[in-house]
């Protein structure tokens, strides 16, 4: 029938798919909560077997977005299907040999896998964080040092991971208890810097207005955070001193 036919009927027509003056009009199984009506009416330009047994079986071999609220599927049949399935089998079998364990267990010992080595990572950020705060990661200074009558905890670490210097940070105020704490690590020649203000001082220092400092003497712009916390980066790590001074100087004022 006509395409604006088959749609008014409703048909389902695919956005952007040209249709001749003619098309085929597919209906397929019965639905489920209409009484003799099909499962899916669809336009189609030309089927490509002679009964839908000749299909065999059929997987979903991709799946995704397209647009808001539309999704799209791809899919195999026949030995495509066979071929897709097989190569899944055989690649299940080899990560059973690499974990020697059997296949219908894979999924479980993969998970396990995970949730250890998240453990492991989550142990290894907090003794790296222990290790800088104790003065064992870079130029450190275990003892805060007063300026203006506010005391000052300055920490600069190489290779320790900027997502690390925020709880550090939350550590370093709770070892001060008052006063205001800078954090520089450098990663691959480049600066994150954090700055952490004791709820009694945010007052007077402005932890994001301090970070802004600190990363415009590293090669930075800008920085953002709440009063009491905040974060910037710079790409020179060469000046991560820099860093630390700007901060000195801005209490001081």
């Amino acid at each position: 029938m006509a395409p604006d036919d088959a749609v008014k009927a409703g048909a389902l027509a695919l956005f952007g798919e040209k249709y001749g003056d003619s098309v085929r009009v597919l209906r397929l199984g019965n639905s489920v909560s209409k009484h003799d009506a099909p499962y899916s009416v669809e336009l189609c330009g030309g089927t490509h077997v002679a009964r839908t047994g000749d299909i065999a079986m059929f997987v979903i071999t991709s799946e995704g977005g397209v647009s808001s609220g539309v999704r799209r599927i791809e899919g195999a049949t026949g030995a495509a299907a066979f071929a897709f399935l097989k190569e899944r089998a055989n690649s299940a079998r080899s990560i059973a040999d690499q974990l020697k364990t059997p296949v219908s267990e894979v999924s479980a010992r993969v998970t396990a896998l995970a949730e250890q080595r998240k453990k492991l990572e989550q142990e290894l950020a907090e003794a790296r964080r222990k290790l800088a705060m104790s003065g064992g990661a870079g130029e450190a200074s275990d003892k805060p040092e007063e300026i203006n009558g506010v005391k000052l905890l300055a920490k600069l670490a190489d290779g320790l991971p900027a997502k690390d210097l925020k709880p550090m940070a939350d550590d370093a105020k709770a070892k001060l208890g008052s006063g205001v704490a800078v954090l520089v690590a450098v990663n691959d020649g480049k600066a994150a810097v954090v700055v952490g203000v004791t709820d009694d001082l945010t007052s007077r220092f402005n932890a994001v207005e301090l970070v802004k400092a600190a990363s415009a003497a590293v090669g930075g712009k800008g920085g953002g955070g709440r009063p009491d916390l905040a974060q910037a980066g710079g790409p020179d790590g060469a000046k991560a001193k820099d860093a630390v001074e700007a901060v000195r100087q801005a209490l001081a004022q």
